[in-house]
């Protein structure tokens, strides 16, 4: 019999995109409710902790949220079991670092480290256009956001600028063919494209079809794209580019980086 939500996780049930060791303790933090889903979402003791290495345990995570060092999107988080998500800005204006919380091509999250004008706005994907309270014209982002008097053009599957100081639109990016977006999840999550033919299915899940920058195309459902530019990103990319190496050509890059290593070692 269920006695209302659970406070706490074992390190087996944990996202294994948090790569979270299952050796090295029995219990995972468990992220608050909040704008992120569980699935989605990064506790923000496992960015300062497991990513970052500015604290060792969770003791020391807890004294760095506490004073209020830590800000994400441009507000102070003392909970360090905040959840953090795709596209959150996390800064920490003591050791003057910025990061923007992305997806690798690999699908786990990665910390991208961005510029003070990068840290001053984010994109957010919209869910919903509708009404609230008098009329009012609202839409509703991924992060839990709902922003007055949008643009008549925006719709659902639209990317929205948003300046994080003022919770204002800055801008706006529609989807449609030949735009670029990150897929944000299923099995090609991170990869970047642009998108060639959009599958339309009613009653069922619309197709993407999207070819990436090395004219590989693969495809995916609509609700997992994140539009991120017209032609070109509007944002700083993690490493690889979101371009995905095959299996294959990926196996034999490591055998060579692993061979000219040993041989390395063997001329010292």
């Amino acid at each position: 019999m269920g006695r209302g939500p659970q406070k706490h996780m074992k390190r087996l049930n944990a996202p294994s995109h948090w790569m979270v060791d299952k050796l090295l303790g029995v219990y995972a933090p468990k992220a608050r409710p909040g704008a992120h889903k569980e699935q989605e979402s990064l506790p923000l003791i496992l960015v300062l902790r497991n990513r970052l290495k500015y604290a060792l345990t969770r003791t020391e995570a807890m004294m760095i949220t506490k004073q209020r060092l830590v800000h994400v999107d441009g507000r102070v988080r003392c909970d360090p079991k905040t959840p953090v998500g795709f596209m959150d800005v996390i800064t920490i204006p003591k050791a003057n670092d910025r990061f923007r919380l992305m997806y690798d091509v690999k699908g786990r999250f990665v910390l991208q480290k961005i510029t003070e004008e990068g840290a001053s706005f984010k994109l957010c994907k919209v869910t919903n256009v509708s009404t609230a309270a008098n009329n009012v014209p609202v839409c509703a982002t991924h992060d839990g956001r709902t922003l007055r008097y949008p643009d008549p053009l925006i719709s659902r599957g639209d990317t929205v600028k948003m300046d994080i100081a003022t919770g204002k639109i800055l801008d706006f990016i529609k989807f449609n063919e030949g735009t670029l977006v990150m897929v944000t999840g299923g099995a090609n999550t991170g990869r970047v494209g642009k998108v060639v033919d959009v599958e339309r299915h009613p009653g069922s899940f619309d197709i993407v079809h999207v070819k990436d920058a090395n004219d590989n195309t693969f495809a995916t459902r609509k609700g997992n794209c994140f539009v991120v530019g017209r032609a070109e990103a509007e944002i700083a990319l993690p490493k690889a580019q979101g371009i995905r190496i095959p299996l294959e050509q990926d196996r034999k890059l490591r055998i060579e980086a692993i061979a000219k290593s040993k041989a390395g070692k063997r001329k010292n």
